[in-house]
């Protein structure tokens, strides 16, 4: 069970490489009634936010292929991009907050969608 209270964020970038994991992720957002973009990669993420100002929030993996990590994304979007918020998941690594920038946070996966809802609502706060 989710929690009602209401999200801010209208547009959220979910980037993982796992398809089935994005998949997951954006189906919960979309039925909560947040749109939602993907990305299967750091460079992937770094194109749509260059091209959908609209991107409030970024949740993203921490292992992924090609240019960055999850983690160094997640520093890049805060200094390109200081106003969308982050939320950093990982399901093998624990990543601690003095790792991620000052506005970010950390979710272990798996997660229940509550979890999810919650820290979502609680960073878009």
């Amino acid at each position: 069970m989710t929690s009602d209270a209401p999200l801010t964020t209208k547009v959220v970038l979910v980037v993982d490489d796992d398809v089935l994991v994005r998949m997951v992720l954006a189906g919960f957002l979309l039925s909560r009634g947040v749109a939602v973009l993907e990305a299967g990669s750091a460079d992937e993420a770094i194109a749509l936010l260059d091209g959908h100002p609209e991107i409030e929030f970024l949740v993203t993996d921490v292992e992924m292929p090609g240019s960055m990590d999850g983690v160094r994304l997640a520093h890049h979007v805060h200094n390109r991009w200081p106003p969308v918020k982050i939320l950093v998941v990982s399901g093998r690594l624990h990543v601690t907050l003095d790792q991620l920038p000052d506005t970010a946070a950390f979710l272990r996966k798996p997660f229940a969608d509550n979890d999810l809802w919650r820290e979502l609502t609680r960073l878009s706060a």
